[in-house]
């Protein structure tokens, strides 16, 4: 049973930022005082997000630990930043990027679509479907045969209550079932959390990331269900952020002039925009009208690589051609054919 509602998260994402800061202040000691200074750690990316929750953790608690995983995918700004910093764990992968994407294939759009596709493929593969079946046709159209209980959802064409196609009617990815190259969500499984997953078997450290629920549907609903500290999970983990958003992290590194890696530019507000946070249930507790914030380079950084959230981009302005610009050896790692 979900320990919060929509209603709840609206509310505490409209709160000011001072407040926000007070909260993760006291899930952070909550955390703490469930498992010890000695028996936690901060997941640090090197990206803005974890980089101001170690901030406020260091605050609370200078001597705690933090874990950095090495995969090989980071801008080398991000691993050099990650230096910077004192008691910092650094973990690296038993894979290459390259290992993971010839035997599972390559993340695109999200983990859940990347994990649908796949399953999908796998039908086809284990039925000998070919094109001209019924079978292929319907799944085609987001029909999965009954028996196949494994895969019953997969591409699934979900419906609202009036019959219109769902938000999240993954049917219109079903081309992807025909793509030249594999799909899959395992990378992130290989490359970041099988790595921390072992260190908490080792160790026993429970870790406090700085994942905020406004940053997918997956998120929002672990946040529901598990609140901040999710002590009774299976794999009990920290997210004292989650109920910021993106505005408040800027907002947050502006106000305290906290350094964070160069490659996000400068943090300027944008003319004639103000953030507005309202809750439809409750009638706007909080209205923050204050300059929107954005940064001048990079708003997110993570694996270099992934394709997960390009598909939100505007065009003209996507990750992938950013970096041709900024990084083209590693633009043409990726993008150059595999016979090259």
């Amino acid at each position: 049973m979900a320990i919060h509602t929509v209603s709840d998260l609206y509310q505490m994402q409209s709160m000011p930022l001072s407040i926000k800061v007070r909260m993760t202040e006291n899930r952070i000691r909550g955390w703490v005082d469930e498992y010890g200074e000695d028996g936690v750690y901060v997941s640090f990316s090197g990206g803005k997000d974890s980089t101001v929750l170690l901030d406020i953790v260091r605050k609370l608690y200078p001597d705690v630990m933090a874990v950095f995983v090495d995969t090989g995918l980071e801008y080398p700004e991000i691993r050099d930043f990650v230096k910077t910093f004192d008691n910092v764990e650094w973990l690296k992968p038993k894979k290459t990027f390259k290992q993971v994407i010839e035997e599972y294939g390559y993340p695109f759009i999200s983990k859940e679509v990347s994990d649908k596709v796949q399953g999908a493929r796998k039908y086809i593969k284990a039925l000998n479907v070919n094109k001209e079946d019924p079978e292929y046709q319907n799944l085609m159209m987001g029909i999965i045969p009954s028996e196949t209980l494994r895969y019953k959802q997969v591409m699934g064409t979900a419906t609202q209550k009036d019959g219109s196609p769902s938000t999240y009617n993954l049917s219109k990815y079903k081309f992807f079932l025909e793509a030249p190259f594999e799909i899959s969500a395992k990378c992130c499984n290989v490359m970041k959390k099988s790595p921390v997953h072992s260190f908490g078997r080792k160790t026993g450290r429970k870790p406090m990331t700085a994942q905020m629920a406004s940053e997918s549907r997956m998120r929002t609903l672990q946040w529901l269900k598990n609140g901040c500290n999710g002590f009774e999970m299976k794999s009990p983990i920290s997210n004292p952020m989650s109920f910021w958003t993106e505005q408040d992290v800027l907002l947050y590194i502006k106000e305290n002039n906290l350094p964070i890696c160069s490659v996000y530019g400068d943090i300027v507000g944008v003319d004639g925009k103000e953030v507005k946070v309202k809750d439809a249930d409750t009638k706007a507790l909080f209205d923050l009208d204050r300059p929107f914030l954005t940064t001048t380079g990079c708003d997110r950084t993570g694996c270099m690589f992934c394709g997960y959230g390009c598909h939100l981009e505007k065009e003209g302005e996507g990750r992938f051609l950013r970096m041709k610009e900024t990084h083209p050896k590693q633009y043409d790692y990726i993008m150059r054919s595999a016979d090259k």
